[in-house]
């Protein structure tokens, strides 16, 4: 007969910070600890623009973007943030990354090329990230993050916070920044609606004067990568579940939907394949006459 086996009980020992806690590029320092993982939860929350969930990308006008096409959208965040730009493509249809069908698939991945070489081409701008997240948006929409040029510190993983971190950039740059990119993007279709910064004529009464003061930003104002709406997970609740029976209600009619758009889609021309920079002249002149100006019919 075996003999008898004791089980003792061992308290869970926290794991130890990883490595990448040492690395330079990490944003923070001193005394770290991991958080307690929660316990799974079996019903997952909808997203925005699932189930009964309000789609806040399909309810936002043309206006909000700074350029805009017949399939595709751009915008950026509601004011300046640490880097020297931030924006987001977005699809025109409800679809996610994986609803896509083939010419929207294909042209996903010419937008965002064009997108990248665009914002590369900014001054102080030495790499572009992009990023898909997708856990607080069904709305399919990629993040396109500029690295200053010469912040070494500021290379790989860590690129997003420390868009929460730095300093806000000039708003005067900021705009001219987006005028430029919608003008870049704008010579290959679509329409540009950022507009450059205004030229301030009147002069101080002194030259001692100090410039006004910026106001402050409200805490519920998501201004960075991190507080953004769309990437900001809904906590999980008792009603998770009825919620997602009627998601799942709502994405047996939405399937159908999706095959219609797709044979819709389909018979849609390609956008443009020649993605070689503008030329300079003809960037400049577009900036100069066509930005922020609305026109009935993209190029």
């Amino acid at each position: 007969m075996p003999d008898s086996v004791r089980v003792s009980v061992v308290q869970d020992t926290p794991p130890s910070v990883p490595d990448f806690t040492q690395w330079p590029s990490f944003p923070f320092e001193g005394d770290l600890r991991v958080k307690q993982l929660d316990d799974p939860v079996p019903v997952e929350p909808p997203r925005k623009g699932e189930g009964l969930r309000e789609c806040t990308a399909c309810a936002a006008p043309d206006d909000a973007y700074i350029w805009v096409s017949e399939r595709w959208r751009v915008r950026a965040m509601d004011r300046p943030t640490g880097l020297p730009m931030v924006l987001i493509l977005e699809s025109r249809s409800h679809l996610d990354l994986g609803d896509l069908p083939n010419l929207l698939a294909a042209e996903l991945g010419v937008m965002t090329v064009r997108l990248e070489r665009a914002i590369r081409s900014l001054d102080g701008v030495a790499r572009v990230h992009v990023n898909r997240w997708g856990d607080g948006s069904a709305h399919l929409h990629m993040w396109f993050l500029a690295r200053p040029h010469g912040r070494l510190q500021l290379r790989g993983t860590f690129l997003p916070l420390w868009d929460s971190i730095l300093p806000p950039i000039s708003e005067a740059q900021w705009r001219e920044n987006l005028a430029l990119v919608a003008a870049w993007l704008a010579e290959f279709g679509g329409r540009p609606l950022a507009e450059p910064p205004r030229i301030q004529w009147q002069a101080p009464s002194s030259l001692t004067e100090s410039p006004p003061a910026t106001s402050e930003r409200s805490d519920d104002e998501p201004v960075s990568v991190i507080e953004a709406a769309e990437e900001i997970p809904e906590p999980a609740t008792g009603s998770d579940a009825a919620t997602a029976s009627d998601a799942a209600t709502t994405d047996a009619a939405a399937a159908d939907e999706h095959a219609g758009a797709r044979q819709g889609v389909a018979a849609a021309a390609p956008t443009n394949d020649d993605e070689g920079a503008p030329p300079a002249q003809t960037l400049g002149a577009a900036a100069a006459s066509g930005i922020g100006k609305s026109h009935s019919t993209d190029k």
